[in-house]
């Protein structure tokens, strides 16, 4: 279950407070600047820094190739970045 567009609006990451990626398809929420990675659960989104998991570098360049189908958090009407 996708989370629900005002809660995309509002999400950052809890340690840096800046934007996520929602990657709906591998239910996960994306920092690429720290690199961690956030469980959805349901639509429920895991944001504890305890919880986060660490992404390493393939992962993280499979991530940003499908950048384009993912969500940032954090804007006014969140769209897929390639919108």
């Amino acid at each position: 279950m996708p989370l629900q567009p005002l809660l995309l609006e509002v999400l950052a990451d809890p340690v840096d407070h800046g934007p996520l990626w929602y990657h709906e398809d591998k239910e996960l929420l994306y920092n690429p600047r720290r690199r961690v990675a956030y469980t959805v659960s349901g639509s429920i989104p895991v944001m504890l820094p305890d919880e986060a998991r660490a992404v390493d570098e393939a992962e993280h360049e499979a991530l940003v190739a499908s950048q384009d189908a993912a969500v940032e958090t954090g804007r006014r009407g969140a769209e897929p970045q390639g919108s």
